[in-house]
This record gives C-alpha cells, sequence and structure tokens, in this order.
C-alpha cells in the first residue's frame, strides 16, 4: 500500500511516512493509491467480534506493510482499553430503525478519541528507531484538541502545540485543554476563528525548513490515519444492523454531524472499501458550505457563525479535498487548480458529472439553532435520552434528508452531552454531569497562550519552545 497526494505533486509514500508526515508536500491531502476491499464474507465476519478485533481487520489492509499485524493488533488493543464502554461504539436505538452510535466513551468524551488514542500510539512506534522529536501541531473547533492532548501528553519525544479560536470553543472543551499541566503541551488560543487556525496549520506546514527543522506533524483529519481509524465503526455498527455485502444485504444510512468533513469522509472509504451503505447524510449547522455544495454545485466561503454546535463553526471543510480528487478521477492537477481557485476567489464549482456523482452518496442538511434545541427536547421527552447539541443536528438532519430511507439510520453521536450542559439543559431543564473523571475539571487552573491570528507568530513560538 501507497499514499499518493490529492494534488498530484508529490512521490508516493508508505503508511508510517505519510502518518509522520500528516499534510503532503504539495499542500494536498494523502489517499491510498487504490481502495483495499473486503469480501462480503469478510464484512459479515466482522459481527460480534470485539471493537479492537474488528478494528485490526478493517484497518491492517491500510498498513500491512509496514507494522507487524501482531504488534498493530496490540497497540489497537491497548488505545480501546480505557474507553468507558466494553463495546467501545455501542448502538442505541431512539425509534423504529432509527440509532445513535455512541462514539464518546473515550477519556475526553468526543468522537475524536476513536482515532487519536491510536494516533499516538503509532507516533511512539515511529520514532522509536530514530533519535529525534516529533513536533505535532494541530487546529480544534473543539474537541480534537482534548483528544489530541490526551493522546500526547506525556510522551517523552513529542511536543504538542494545540491551537484553538478563543472565546469559540465550550468552557469544558476549552478547560479539557488548557488545564493539562504536562510540559510537552502548548495550547495557543488564537484571535479569529477556527478557519484562521486550520490556515495557519496550514500555512506552517507549507513551510519547508520550518517543518523540517522541528520534525513537524499533524493531528487533524488531514493526517491520513485518522480517517483510516474512524471507518472502523461504520463497520462495526452496519454489520450489527444486518449491512452484510451478501445475500439478504441490508444496507444501512448514517447522518454525520459535519464540519471538516473527515468523518463522513471515513464512511465514503468504508462504501469504497464494499461496505453496503444506503446515503450519508451531511448534518451541519448554520455554516452550511457543503449543503449549498451538493443543492447547487458551488462551493463558497460565507462568514462563519457561533452556535450550540461550535465543533461545527466550520467553513473550510479541508477532507472535501479528498473526495474532490475521487469525483475527478484522481486528477491532481484539476484538484490542485481547484483548490487554488478557492484560496484566490473563495470558491470553485464542481462540474455538473462531478456534483451527480457526489449526490448519488450524499445528502445534506442544514439545522439551525432553534432546530437543534428542538431535536433535544424533543427525543429526551419521548425516550429519556440525551443528545448533545452536534448529535442534536445529525438526528435533525436525518429527518430531513434521509426521511425516505426505509433501513436502518444510524447518527453519529459525537460528543457526550455534559460537554455542552448549557444548550442541554436549555432544551430539556436536565443538567448532565460530566464523569468521575472529570468531575473537578471546572476548578481546576488553566493554561493558555492567545497569540493573534497570524502564522509567523505562531512559527515563532514553536521554534523558540522546541529549540529550549
Amino acid at each position: 500500500m501507497r499514499y499518493i497526494s490529492t494534488r498530484g505533486g508529490s512521490d508516493p509514500l508508505s503508511f508510517k511516512e505519510v502518518t509522520l508526515a500528516g499534510l503532503a508536500p504539495d499542500g494536498g491531502l494523502f489517499v491510498p493509491d487504490v481502495w483495499p476491499t473486503l469480501t462480503p464474507d469478510e464484512i459479515a465476519s466482522l459481527n460480534g467480534l470485539p471493537y479492537a478485533q474488528a478494528a485490526a481487520r478493517v484497518m491492517t489492509p491500510f498498513v500491512a506493510d509496514t507494522l507487524d499485524p501482531d504488534a498493530f493488533g496490540a497497540m489497537i488493543a491497548d488505545a480501546y482499553a480505557g474507553f468507558r464502554h466494553p463495546d467501545v461504539a455501542p448502538l442505541v436505538e431512539i425509534g423504529p430503525d432509527r440509532w445513535v452510535l455512541e462514539l464518546f466513551h473515550g477519556p475526553t468524551l468526543a468522537f475524536k478519541d476513536v482515532a487519536l488514542q491510536l494516533l499516538g500510539r503509532l507516533f511512539d512506534a515511529f520514532i522509536a528507531d530514530s533519535t529525534g522529536r516529533l513536533t505535532v501541531l494541530g487546529a480544534t473547533s473543539g474537541d480534537t484538541g482534548s483528544a489530541a492532548i490526551e493522546a500526547c501528553r506525556g510522551r517523552e519525544r513529542v511536543d504538542i502545540f494545540m491551537l484553538h479560536p478563543k472565546g469559540r470553543v465550550s468552557d469544558i472543551q476549552r478547560r479539557q485543554m488548557t488545564t493539562v499541566v504536562e510540559p510537552n503541551v502548548v495550547n495557543i488560543a488564537v484571535d479569529g476563528t477556527f478557519d484562521d487556525c486550520q490556515g495557519i496549520v496550514k500555512a506552517l506546514f507549507s513551510d519547508q525548513p520550518f517543518r523540517a527543522r522541528v520534525g513537524l506533524t499533524a493531528v487533524n483529519s488531514i493526517n491520513w490515519a485518522r480517517v483510516m481509524a474512524q471507518t472502523v465503526y461504520y463497520f462495526t455498527a452496519a454489520t450489527a444492523l444486518g449491512a452484510t455485502s451478501g445475500a439478504g444485504d441490508r444496507p444501512v444510512s448514517f447522518s454525520v454531524p459535519t464540519g471538516n468533513f473527515g468523518d463522513v469522509y471515513a464512511g465514503y472509504v468504508a462504501a469504497a472499501m464494499g461496505l453496503p451503505i444506503a446515503r450519508l447524510g451531511v448534518a451541519t449547522n448554520v455554516n452550511d458550505i457543503l449543503v449549498r455544495t451538493l443543492a447547487s454545485g458551488d462551493h463558497r466561503l460565507d462568514g462563519v457563525q457561533a452556535t450550540l454546535s461550535p465543533s461545527m463553526d466550520i467553513q473550510i471543510s479541508s477532507n472535501f479535498e479528498r473526495l474532490l480528487f475521487d469525483l475527478y478521477d484522481r486528477d491532481g492537477a484539476e484538484i490542485a487548480r481547484r483548490m487554488a481557485a478557492l484560496k484566490a476567489d473563495r470558491a470553485f464549482r464542481l462540474d455538473a458529472p462531478q456534483l451527480e456523482r457526489a449526490r448519488s452518496l450524499f445528502r445534506a442538511a442544514r439545522v439551525d439553532d432553534a432546530a437543534t434545541l428542538d431535536t433535544i427536547a424533543r427525543v429526551h421527552a419521548d425516550t429519556g435520552y440525551l443528545l448533545d447539541p452536534h448529535t442534536a443536528v445529525g438526528v435533525a438532519a436525518a429527518a430531513d434528508c434521509l426521511a425516505d430511507q426505509d433501513g436502518p439510520v444510524v447518527t453519529l453521536a459525537t460528543a457526550h452531552p455534559a460537554k455542552f450542559p448549557d444548550a442541554v439543559e436549555r432544551a430539556t431543564g436536565v443538567r448532565p454531569a460530566l464523569p468521575q473523571h472529570l468531575a473537578d475539571l471546572m476548578d481546576r487552573p488553566e493554561r493558555a497562550i492567545t497569540l493573534p491570528a497570524d502564522a509567523g507568530a505562531v512559527r515563532g513560538l514553536i521554534d523558540e519552545r522546541v529549540a529550549a
């Protein structure tokens, strides 16, 4: 298995190389040079397996020439050993053939733990035979930051610098990052939006001398290993609900709360590997660039609005570039032109054939704050189940764009409701409590550095810290 850039300007690399590189040198994102596929029998065999074993079977084709299978299996088992639910990603029914897939049982109560607990261990494995250090740089709209910090905190040869938009994440999301005291963790509050943070990360990854000097690597979903790990729960959920890719096949649809397009793109990867997925619902809040794109083909940036689902307050959905690469038959030069147009003109258009190809699998719906609160209230009144605002966006979107699907519809529950207690209490009158390991979170002292939305300022801070 080799990996190529979506912009066609980088040599093929191994899984180890792309995991450590994060972003391709030409500014593109890495994808496999060919999609591995699982047979119907292989997919059916996943049903009932412990999550770590299923994960090993799904992910091994992506890493087979890089990691020993037994060592990789042990790494996966260790990554999920600390999750609070034995199934890691359990399904809960909230209506007839309507389910939520709980992805928040990891240490930081968000779906990002599923991938990042593994990624931290991959970093350790890949630098074990070298004398250098890794500098991890990431941007977060809320949940990636705490999950990445939890995965990297205290690691002897890894320094992590995490950017978040100042005042645009929830109090709990911020404190999960800023209360970590290990010296290898640096939190940076950026005076700007998540898109500003993400732009800084991409600018620094494009600075090749800086990148080499500090040993830069990524934890955002621009890192292929993140997407790879997220494909697994599509397989475990779908097979548990009867999707086998064989006789008696029961395709499943998924509604995915979406900001950076990484989680829903992982569903696309699962479909490319052979999993029978009927539809993928792109669920957004009022920052609805993906809904507008799938409606008209016009991919046009707009201002970012603050919402009750802050992890989705994004306009630049980086992983959409990976989908475009396949829609345009893996023409890297064409993707490079479109990404240049997005940077220069803040817009590009999908051609009609590519738009129709996208619509054959993807549907999309926009959910505002009022509908988010209404969905939290309604589901709680009907079932007693508490949704966080992001998951509520997914449930509401499923009722819109996937209403005509006859088979199971699964909404990805991306965060624990206690991460957003104000919104949940406003909708239901119930204030969800944090699990015991975070019960004192609001009393812990915080530590963060505030910087302007300027790549030079962040570069200078990282150079100074790494040199020290």
